[in-house]
């Protein structure tokens, strides 16, 4: 709804001080409702009416003072919004697509469209654009910034200037700054005459909204991205994979960002207005990145996804139903509560939607056996007893199968130079930093280098790539000893999505995937380097625990613990311990074997199954294997979430006294869910996609959904399905309306109480 004032001001009043067009006095001194001007709360003259005793008033009556008409008044103002959102790359939002509101970036031109009642005459009319942002916008917080028109091409600074003069109709050009607040303007105008004595001021309210986003497009913002690929990528890319498993078995999830859907943009404009009270913060992203990875959580302020670990999501959804952000962050919208619930995969997730949405470049990082270093040793701390039994109450510290965070990239003008592009930022609540849980952005360039004492969490994100593990065992007397120390088993594989149109990865063993792009490099330098240990001693200066290295004796028996192969779920499997003696002398081993069901986050869940080894005896020069093996119903009941499995050994040699430590994780495999589907469609008509897989268990899938989604092809569907008998075909068909033209996924995930994150997708060109 548009509202239109008009007042007379004195002609001694500057036309050009804000001050003066927004004094009280003159403030809602005529209203024009439509074509209709009625009066309110402007100046009053006191009429009396005298008594029979005299001339003193009794009576007083006000009479209004009429106003001056307008001369000059708008009738309609274009924001231009197909053009304008075209030239800022907005133009895939829901909002633009309806027409509700202008998006456009920070630093780049936009142009609107003004019409007025009569021919402007630039000698005589001025008019005055005034932006507002917030409840309590003021010019002295940057939050209401007023324009006069001029003929200048302003840049790198708020500016208007009329393009083109049209008689009734003007073609305006705006300028903002490169580092203006991002956020919900309104745009003002105001017409302003220049007659005779007075100075007749008229000013709309325009009813659209006018978002104003960070624009890595300009050089002069600091999340400038320079090719064109990345921006594809990081910033308009709506779809994409995040990796999971572990360093031995991973896979791309299928995840639909879906940063330009409905509400998406609205939620994320939300979330800043009621927890970023500093509109100052809203211009510098390197807080704004901050900011994002302590709201994409509910553990403080309110924020939108709830985090559980326990494998009980009663009263919400299980994290791995989840397979894009639009669900969530719609309901969070709606609803004004935490979602539940998320793990860590899904705040990544819903953390670069937000950051998409409102334009830093983001991508989702996946870590594989990635530490978390609890008390800021940098170092991962695992403690036995004697007998070789892990003493959980001492181990604070853990290893993640797999670790999910964001990188964003932005230069950081508060660091020395060198330290700009990709930032860590890690929305999981893992850690509180400054009292909030919230981490980075830490920047990669000082990760790889163990630079970590620069801002922010540096030595958290160092850890979790690039830390040892340092084994200690409790002795008799109560004392630790260091008994091992692994220099090369943290942070591998560091994985994220290619950018789309770059050439495809090659098929690995442990990833068929040729959709990721490996960025260990960019985290590290190469395991076991010169610069790879200058980095970690460098870190350990800033460590709570220092001294921790230091060069044993070396062990003239070696030892290799490994799964024997992949093992599908719902099949046996084999853990062996390679053994050999590189001595000339016979070599006598004490020790066991074990193996145990395990959460992704590295938390032990039951043990499965143990093998004692007692006085082993291995000749000299020579090798053995010892074998555990473990049967589907040994496992099968003691299983948590994803499937995944720990096994470990510790071993002593009673000759020498040296004693072997060692950890590794494995997942069990689940099948593939295939889907047959039309290659191209059109929007508006109807399609059907065939879903299948094979049910590899020796029992029947029973409370089973199936989850479709896909940006531009289907709303989020939630479908229940029936029991799936043991190894039988699951087959079912789901429909799909296509409604944006494009070359669009679909996503279908298939969940049951026995068996979760069966997933697929498959890619659909749509065409008008």
């Amino acid at each position: 709804m548009r509202t239109r004032r008009s007042r007379s001001l004195p002609r001694s009043r500057r036309i050009g001080s804000t001050s003066n067009i927004r004094t009280r006095l003159f403030s809602d001194v005529l209203r024009n409702n439509g074509n209709r001007f009625t009066l309110s709360n402007f100046p009053r003259r006191t009429v009396s009416t005298p008594t029979s005793e005299g001339r003193k008033p009794i009576i007083e009556r006000e009479e209004p003072v009429p106003p001056v008409k307008p001369d000059l008044t708008v009738e309609n103002v274009d924001l231009n919004i197909s053009t304008n959102s075209k030239e800022h790359h907005t133009n895939e939002y829901s909002i633009s697509e309806e027409g509700r509101g202008l998006i456009v970036r920070r630093g780049q031109t936009f142009d609107i469209t003004v019409e007025v009642n009569r021919d402007y005459d630039v000698k005589k009319d001025d008019v005055k654009l005034v932006f507002l942002a917030g409840d309590n916008p003021s010019p002295t917080k940057g939050t209401r910034v007023s324009l006069i028109l001029s003929d200048k091409d302003t840049k790198k600074e708020w500016g208007a200037w009329i393009l083109k003069n049209e008689k009734k109709r003007l073609s305006i050009r705006i300028n903002t700054p490169p580092t203006c607040f991002v956020g919900i303007w309104k745009l003002q105008i105001e017409t302003i005459v220049k007659s005779d004595n007075k100075t007749i001021v008229f000013d709309m309210c325009h009813d659209q909204n006018i978002y104003l986003l960070f624009n890595p497009w300009c050089k002069d913002d600091q999340v400038y991205l320079h090719e064109q690929d990345l921006l594809n990528e990081y910033i308009l890319n709506d779809k994409g994979r995040i990796y999971v498993g572990n360093q031995k078995s991973m896979n791309g999830r299928k995840w639909n960002f879906g940063q330009f859907e409905k509400d998406i943009l609205d939620c994320a404009m939300y979330l800043l207005d009621n927890n970023v009270s500093l509109w100052s913060t809203r211009g510098d992203p390197v807080k704004m990145a901050r900011k994002i990875s302590a709201l994409a959580n509910g553990s403080d302020e309110y924020g939108v996804l709830e985090g559980n670990w326990s494998g009980d999501y009663e009263g919400g959804k299980s994290p791995l139903h989840w397979v894009g952000s639009i669900a969530i962050l719609q309901e969070y919208y709606k609803t004004k509560e935490t979602v539940c619930y998320g793990q860590c995969w899904v705040f990544s997730g819903i953390t670069t939607t937000l950051c998409r949405t409102l334009g830093i470049p983001a991508r989702s990082v996946t870590n594989f056996a990635s530490a978390h270093d609890c008390d800021g040793s940098i170092s991962i701390d695992n403690h036995f007893d004697s007998t070789g039994d892990s003493l959980e109450e001492l181990n604070d510290d853990s290893v993640w199968n797999f670790h999910v965070w964001n990188d964003v990239w932005m230069a950081r003008p508060d660091l020395p130079k060198g330290y700009g592009g990709w930032q860590a930022i890690d929305a999981t609540p893992q850690e509180a930093s400054n009292g909030i849980y919230q981490c980075g952005p830490a920047p990669l360039a000082a990760i790889k280098t163990g630079e970590v004492y620069l801002p922010f969490d540096t030595p958290f994100v160092f850890a979790e790539v690039n830390a040892d593990r340092v084994f200690w065992q409790m002795t008799e007397t109560g004392d630790l000893k260091n008994i091992g120390l692994q220099k090369h088993s943290i942070g591998k594989h560091i994985s994220t999505h290619l950018p789309t149109g770059k050439q495809l990865g090659n098929w690995e063993t442990f990833c068929y995937d040729r959709y990721r792009e490996d960025v260990t490099n960019q985290y590290k330098h190469p395991e076991g380097s010169n610069e790879e240990r200058a980095a970690v001693m460098r870190a350990n200066q800033e460590s709570t625990k220092k001294g921790i290295y230091h060069e044993g004796k070396a062990m003239d028996v070696q030892f290799e613990l490994l799964e024997k192969e992949a093992a599908p779920y719902g099949k046996d499997f084999e853990i062996i311990l390679k053994i050999s003696n590189n001595s000339d002398e016979i070599r006598t081993l004490s020790g066991c074997i074990c193996t145990s069901t395990m959460y992704y986050t590295g938390v032990p869940a039951k043990r499965v199954k143990s093998l004692a080894i007692e006085n082993e005896k291995i000749a000299a020069n020579k090798s053995k294997e010892l074998i555990l093996k473990v049967t589907f119903d040994e496992y099968y009941s003691k299983l948590v979430d994803q499937c995944h499995m720990k096994m470990s050994c510790m071993c002593t040699i009673l000759e020498t006294k040296h004693t072997y430590v060692d950890q590794d994780t494995f997942r069990l495999i689940k099948p593939e869910l295939k889907i047959k589907a039309p290659a191209t469609g059109k929007v508006g008509e109807k399609m059907k996609a065939e879903v299948s897989f094979t049910n590899p268990l020796p029992c029947a899938l029973t409370s089973s959904e199936l989850t479709v989604e896909g940006t531009g092809l289907t709303k989020n569907q939630v479908l229940l399905q029936s029991i799936v008998p043991s190894n039988q075909t699951f087959m079912t068909t789901v429909e799909i309306i296509p409604t944006k033209a494009g070359l669009r996924e679909l996503i279908v995930s298939f969940n049951s109480k026995e068996l979760e994150m069966v997933d697929g997708s498959c890619e659909i060109k749509i065409s008008e």
